[in-house]
């Protein structure tokens, strides 16, 4: 294996933990958000009281693109194989 696929496949790597990463991420900061907005509005500053919105957004992006994000995995696994000599 030279340098230049070396470079490729962590490139590709880095590219699909971004994606697959991503949709779990943007929720969790996404509820994060609006519940700080409401913590805020309504003066009520517990620290525990945003931990299950964000589990539950995050469990519920898991059960939809769960799938999705296997499927890309698998894809970059079967690739990453095949172009290794």
């Amino acid at each position: 294996m030279d340098a230049n696929t070396a470079i490729d496949l962590a490139r590709q790597a880095v590219t699909v933990a971004l994606l697959v990463g991503a949709p779990v991420l943007l929720a969790a900061l996404a509820v994060g958000l609006v519940v700080a907005m409401l913590q805020a509005l309504t003066q009520i500053q517990e620290h525990t009281l945003s931990f299950v919105p964000k589990v539950l957004a995050v469990a519920g992006v898991l059960l939809l693109a769960g799938p999705w994000m296997l499927q890309r995995l698998i894809e970059f696994s079967g690739a990453m194989f095949t172009r290794l000599p």
